[in-house]
């Protein structure tokens, strides 16, 4: 058994000091940790002092492109260990891989290798963002490839999936749309409302259909308006959604962030990075599906326009910017990180928090909230 000594410990109700037990890549109750009842009498075969350093539970990213160079979109075994390797390192211990919208070859064939690693426990599932886009809204999605709601094609990259397709974003208002979100729903799959000009009465429509996310809230969406709310204000009203917060500075200004936090209340934001490959790697030119992109100091826009195309952040640089520059309580950011994007997926059993019977899934980090350590299934990185 490992125990974790003088830990503060991050909970969804505040930071507690004390320390952390874990026996078989699991967490387990201990009898001077107050975080959990109970006890345990097995002696520690390893006891590592923290001297107050903050531990929180392992990010949970449920929407991310790539990193390190590497793209999911490529559907190659080695491209995507390498990105989901550069996420876990900074704190990602569960992540679910995005991909942009293809065309019906390529987005079965990547959909079908991605699913093999998520068998293997490299990735938690893979997530479909798009090709069921509103061409207003298609951000750095190529419009061309864009089309109406498929069943057809929605049931065989299901299949294909293997029970790890996890999510699908789709525009409501396009032809078919509430029967897709439907159709997800009895597949196991979570219908994300994304990419759209949607009015909110069909945003509202989707979400009783049973949509139960809004992809990165605000980007690539029809805007708040004081007459016409659109999605933005149906997903922030509905206590059913989790809404997406891209925190990197560049999507979102730290005072949005914070309003959607304040509309959302506690438990309904899921912080993500939606990052692409250049995340970890610096400026340059790289590609995001057909799409090329250029990133100048930082910021990633398709190549010879001003559309911005996914992000360079980790998950801890999201985590950190909403302690820091948002404002929030460790706690919940940490929440935000973690345990909402954990009960959005349906995996909160085993992942999101610190609490026994979990997988011991957990980050130390450093007093300026840098990420010191990384744990994995009991297994320091």
């Amino acid at each position: 058994m490992t125990v974790l000594r003088d830990a503060r410990l991050v909970l969804p109700g505040g930071v507690r000091r004390g320390d952390l037990h874990i026996r078989d890549a699991r967490i387990v109750p201990g009898p001077s940790s107050p975080s959990v009842a109970g006890g345990s009498d097995t002696a520690p075969s390893e006891v590592i002092d923290l001297g107050g350093r903050y531990v929180v539970p392992g990010f949970v990213d449920m929407h991310v492109h790539g990193g390190a160079g590497a793209s999911y979109q490529a559907g190659t075994a080695e491209d995507a260990r390498r990105a989901a390797a550069f996420h876990l390192a900074a704190g990602t211990t569960t992540t679910i891989a995005s991909l942009v919208t293809g065309d019906p070859r390529e987005l079965a064939d990547a959909v079908a290798a991605l699913a093999d690693l998520a068998a293997d426990g490299v990735l938690a599932g893979v997530h479909l963002e798009g090709p069921y886009l509103a061409r207003e809204r298609c951000g750095a999605h190529d419009p061309a490839l864009l089309r109406p709601p498929d069943l057809d094609e929605f049931r065989r990259l299901a299949e294909l999936g293997r029970g790890h397709l996890r999510m699908i974003t789709v525009a409501p208002e396009l032809p078919g749309a509430l029967d897709l979100v439907r159709a997800a729903g009895d597949a196991g799959v979570i219908a994300a409302v994304g990419h759209t000009e949607a009015p909110g009465a069909i945003a509202r429509a989707a979400f009783d259909a049973g949509a139960r996310v809004a992809t990165h809230l605000f980007n690539a969406m029809r805007p708040l308006h004081h007459r016409e709310g659109g999605p933005i204000a149906a997903a922030l009203t509905d206590p059913r959604v989790t809404v997406e917060l891209i925190n990197d500075g560049v999507h979102v200004e730290p005072a949005v962030a914070r309003l959607a936090f304040d509309a959302a209340g506690p438990g309904r934001v899921a912080l993500i990075t939606d990052a692409m490959a250049a995340a970890g790697m610096g400026d340059g030119d790289y590609r995001l599906g057909v799409m090329d992109v250029q990133v100048r100091g930082g910021r990633a826009t398709l190549a010879g326009g001003s559309s911005i195309a996914g992000s360079t952040i980790t998950m801890a640089d999201g985590f950190r910017r909403a302690v820091t520059e948002v404002g929030l309580p460790i706690e919940r950011a940490a929440e935000a990180a973690a345990l909402t994007p954990a009960r959005a997926l349906g995996i909160d059993a085993r992942v999101g928090s610190l609490e026994p019977g979990k997988d011991a899934d957990l980050l130390v980090l450093d007093d300026d909230l840098t990420v010191a350590r990384v744990m994995k299934g009991g297994r320091w990185l």
